[in-house]
């Protein structure tokens, strides 16, 4: 028997959990500079994107797609339209499987460079999040 899926600690300590999706467990960070989205595929054990089977990867691109849409349509919501889509599966730091669709503009905290380490995270007040909770639902 194997292992049930768990999120990884350190990605639920610095998120909130949106509602999910088919495959992948979806969660805001909580830094309120960039509209970020993590998208964890609810498979134990899966670290590279060829740990998933074909349906799994073909469901995984799908949602990926699909929360850049709702990435956008947050943003919109926000007043911070996205200018850039930003979506890696990088893993360095979190070995599981995960997926970052950032949206990004020319004036965030980053720009140009990646959203990792910059200065200090800022929380989403309570009307933002609910604001963003709402538009991730449609």
């Amino acid at each position: 028997m194997s292992e049930p899926f768990r999120l990884p600690p350190d990605i639920e300590a610095v998120s909130t959990p949106l509602d999910g999706l088919e495959l992948c467990e979806a969660r805001l960070m909580n830094d309120a500079r960039f509209i970020w989205v993590v998208l964890v595929p609810r498979r134990a054990g899966a670290v590279e994107i060829d740990d998933l089977d074909l349906a799994e990867r073909i469901l995984l691109l799908e949602e990926s797609v699909e929360t850049g849409r709702r990435v956008r349509r947050i943003g919109e919501a926000l007043g911070r339209p996205v200018e850039k889509l930003n979506i890696a599966a990088l893993g360095n730091v979190t070995r599981a499987l995960h997926v970052h669709v950032i949206g990004r503009r020319s004036d965030d905290a980053a720009w140009p460079r990646p959203v990792w380490g910059v200065g200090e995270a800022s929380s989403w007040d309570a009307t933002s999040l609910s604001l963003v909770q709402h538009r991730w639902k449609g």
